[in-house]
């Protein structure tokens, strides 16, 4: 993937498939305090994990569209479940990286 920085590649979004996600909704990833998360990988598994979602929630909307579902209701509920994730690490005083290696590693 190109970017406007001179036909460089873009660092902060690796070439990956994103069928059917703008490019526009590629968020550029960020750490709790604001910084840009930097690791290529890290940044890859993120933007593979958001089109996995998209492709399953694609799918469950139009399994339930073509079953007779009402479309509204189906986004509300789809809406809902992502808004009720857990997240199991709020209660922790240290971030997940901090077992692994260092944010800024490649």
């Amino acid at each position: 993937m190109m970017s406007s920085n001179g036909g460089k590649p873009d660092i902060l979004k690796p070439d990956i498939p994103k069928p059917d996600i703008p490019e526009s909704d590629i968020p550029e990833w960020r750490q709790p305090d604001g910084a840009l998360v930097s690791c290529r990988e890290k940044i890859k598994v993120l933007n593979e994990n958001l089109v996995e979602i998209q492709e399953m929630a694609q799918d469950a909307l139009e399994d339930a569209i073509l079953m007779g579902c009402d479309e509204r209701q189906v986004r509300e509920v789809l809406t809902t479940l992502m808004a009720r994730l857990d997240n199991p690490y709020a209660d922790k005083t240290s971030r997940p990286d901090e077992a692994g290696e260092a944010e800024g590693s490649e």
